[in-house]
């Protein structure tokens, strides 16, 4: 049963105040409805495109980042407890992929988790030591990539991540990272 335009409107504003992240496609195939519809539904309720709302949280998270600059992340960090845990999405586009399968290089998800696990150690100065990978499902044009990034040993040299990676709910990467860092008065000593 299709909803009166009121009544969707005010659902797909409570959608997005639950998932920020939730793209108009989603969203049509919930409401059973066309993204043009979806994108006219956002503009009257002055909810901004998701591209927008992922930079804004974005820059919110970038602020309590020290060990890396903002635009040196790959993807968008969405969330982060310093020293603890960090989740960062990115979308797939077509710099990203093989031109023949449209099918996402390899780096871009390393980079993806790496830089994440960087991010999130709260340290001036942090560099990947190790990383154990696996790649488990094929990532493809347009797909969105959520990482999540988790601190599960720290030592007075180094940090041990634990990173999994998903599109929509399917892993489709996952990795330990051990991440050496430089102490504060290491740096000035």
């Amino acid at each position: 049963m299709k909803l009166k335009k009121q009544e969707r409107r005010n659902e797909i504003k409570k959608e997005i105040e639950k998932n920020p992240f939730i793209t108009d496609s989603d969203l049509s195939v919930l409401f059973s409805v066309s993204i043009q519809t979806i994108r006219l539904d956002r503009t009257h309720l002055n909810i901004p495109e998701l591209r927008t709302r992922i930079k804004s949280v974005a820059k919110e998270n970038y602020e309590s980042i020290r060990s890396i600059e903002g635009n040196e992340i790959i993807g968008d960090v969405i969330n982060v407890q310093p020293d603890k845990t960090a989740t960062s999405i990115i979308r797939i586009d077509e710099e990203s992929v093989f031109t023949k399968n449209k099918i996402a290089r390899g780096h871009v998800l390393f980079a993806q988790a790496n830089s994440l696990c960087v991010a999130l150690i709260h340290k001036p100065v942090v560099l990947t030591r190790e990383s154990n990978v696996a790649f488990i499902k094929t990532v493809k044009l347009n797909d969105t990539v959520r990482a999540e990034a988790q601190a599960i040993e720290i030592t007075d040299k180094y940090y041990t991540i634990k990173v999994a990676s998903y599109v929509k709910d399917t892993l489709v990467f996952n990795g330990t990272f051990k991440m050496y860092y430089i102490s504060e008065d290491e740096q000035n000593g």
